[in-house]
């Protein structure tokens, strides 16, 4: 039975009190080892903030680096740092050196916790701040429990503009930056999401994306806000996946392309019928339309929902569950409250079907980026007569009539060839339309290299160019077709379209030098 959105205050630990209030005894958050009820979750987020606050001396404002990966310790941190008025700053496990080296000396932390082992050595390498292990952090969070919250706890309540989250972006195409996310658009993106996905008390909700990741973190605030249960789960079990679902009745799943292949991959293995999946979501990177299409083959009960978003503003548009039938490539209408333009590139707005930058207002816009205030002000930009901001995205893409909006790519995955404007994203799903290839990535023109196919295939190079010319026009064929047995994802699960980069001038020269 669907069930409303549960009232809270304009702050994220306020999602979580009304939570408690209303379902107590509710299974709230599991993982590999265990499972805890919202109350359960509750006590241990104060444990935790005692243990920051009395115990490490974290005080309001300061930041605590969290690299744990997706265990429920993860949740109770989380909810632990924002009740107190710490800024919480997730990091995933995944992450190289080579961006930590950027992104720990960018937020300051005070006090940095991870995983055992090597995680933490290379934390203590790259700070004089103090870096304890997840167990360490358990241990005393653990001894706090057993002595009982501190009465006086919230002397200085949070407020909803306060600063909670820094999220750091991939950095797929620059050096990792941080998007200050203040409670209150924290709370409304939240609500607006779940406002047009409608979790369920009664739903299993689960989280096989990185945590850091904000498309996995917001699954724990619409699954709180809906007095769901959450199932995490961790990249080393993906192979799992499929009996994850079968053995907690997983209803609510958020995929990236990889993790959808993944399932499909494991469905078609497996006799059982489909599990209690209602409802798939997509964000981060497209599923095209024969994934879509192979997922409702697989999962007969299962509606999809794609959904267009940036760390920046969380979500820009949510289309309605099976929404793709009637409005094929749409990635839904902004959220309820908000307003999504496509500009030109002198600001002004466009008219419908035409590709321009995308753009979003509303109070969903979060404050910027931490300390760079030049690329703040080139994204987030104030009008001139309301002083409201405008969040330009660096994505492009066109409005329908009725509001909807298409997603065309980034500026560097739009181009001209032969006279011909494209995309990649179009050539990539032509691609998956052929059969027997599974993966595909295109790279647009640049460096002296023409358009280039990636493809997870066993068909040659001429082949897949064949089938192309059939469902493309000729100008959009590409010039290369390189077959692999797998595309580099990023951690966030995006193609690594970087490393195909690297990947295509080694290549050139190594012909050069044959």
């Amino acid at each position: 039975m669907t069930t409303q959105t549960l009232v809270a205050a304009d702050t994220v630990d306020g999602l979580l009190a009304a939570a408690v209030a209303a379902r107590p005894d509710a299974p709230a958050v599991r993982d590999a080892s265990g499972a805890w009820t919202y109350a359960e979750l509750d006590a241990w987020s104060r444990a935790y903030a005692d243990w920051l606050t009395e115990d490490r001396g974290v005080r309001r404002g300061d930041r605590v680096l969290a690299r744990v990966g997706n265990v429920r310790e993860f949740t109770a941190l989380l909810f632990g740092a924002l009740r107190r008025g710490i800024v919480f700053v997730p990091v995933n496990p995944a992450m190289k050196r080579f961006h930590l080296n950027t992104v720990v000396p960018d937020c300051d932390p005070v006090l940095l916790v991870a995983q055992e082992g090597d995680d933490a050595s290379v934390l203590r390498e790259l700070t004089d701040r103090p870096v304890v292990s997840l167990a360490e952090a358990r241990a005393g969070a653990e001894e706090r429990l057993r002595a009982g919250a501190r009465a006086a706890e919230d002397t200085a309540p949070v407020r909803p503009d306060d600063l909670g989250l820094l999220i750091y972006t991939s950095g797929s195409t620059s050096a990792p930056k941080a998007v200050a996310s203040p409670h209150a658009p924290i709370v409304f993106a939240a609500r607006a999401i779940q406002a047009r996905l409608d979790y369920r008390e009664d739903d299993v909700v689960l989280a096989a994306v990185p945590l850091s990741f904000d498309y996995g973190l917001y699954q724990i605030f619409l699954s709180v806000l809906a007095g769901a249960q959450l199932v995490l789960t961790e990249p080393d079990r993906h192979v799992r996946l499929l009996g994850t679902l079968h053995e907690h009745g997983v209803t609510v799943v958020p995929l990236v392309p990889s993790l959808a292949e993944m399932l499909l991959t494991l469905s078609r293995r497996d006799r059982r019928a489909a599990p209690p999946v209602r409802l798939f979501t997509n964000t981060g990177a497209a599923l095209t339309a024969p994934v879509i299409a192979r997922l409702r083959a697989a999962f007969p009960h299962a509606r999809v929902s794609p959904m267009f978003g940036t760390t920046e503003c969380k979500r820009i548009t949510v289309l309605e569950p099976d929404g793709d039938l009637a409005r094929p490539g749409s990635v839904g209408r902004a959220l309820d409250g908000t307003e999504v333009l496509v500009l030109a590139d002198d600001g002004t707005p466009l008219p419908p079907g035409t590709v321009g930058e995308i753009a979003v207002r509303g109070p969903h816009v979060m404050a910027g980026y931490w300390r760079a205030p030049e690329q703040t002000a080139l994204r987030f930009r104030p009008d001139p007569v309301t002083g409201g901001i405008t969040l330009h995205t660096g994505d492009y893409g066109h409005l329908d009539a009725d509001g909807h909006l298409y997603f065309e790519g980034r500026r560097d995955d739009l181009f001209k060839r032969k006279g011909v404007r494209m995309g990649t994203l179009e050539i990539e799903t032509a691609a998956l339309d052929i059969p027997g290839v599974t993966a595909a990535a295109a790279l647009a023109p640049a460096d002296g290299h023409d358009l280039t196919l990636y493809a997870v295939t066993e068909l040659t190079p001429d082949a897949v160019l064949a089938h192309l010319g059939e469902r493309l026009e000729a100008a959009k064929v590409p010039a290369a077709c390189h077959p692999v047995d797998e595309l580099p994802l990023t951690p966030n699960g995006k193609t690594d379209k970087q490393r195909l980069r690297r990947e295509q001038h080694a290549h050139a020269s190594k012909e050069q030098t044959s």
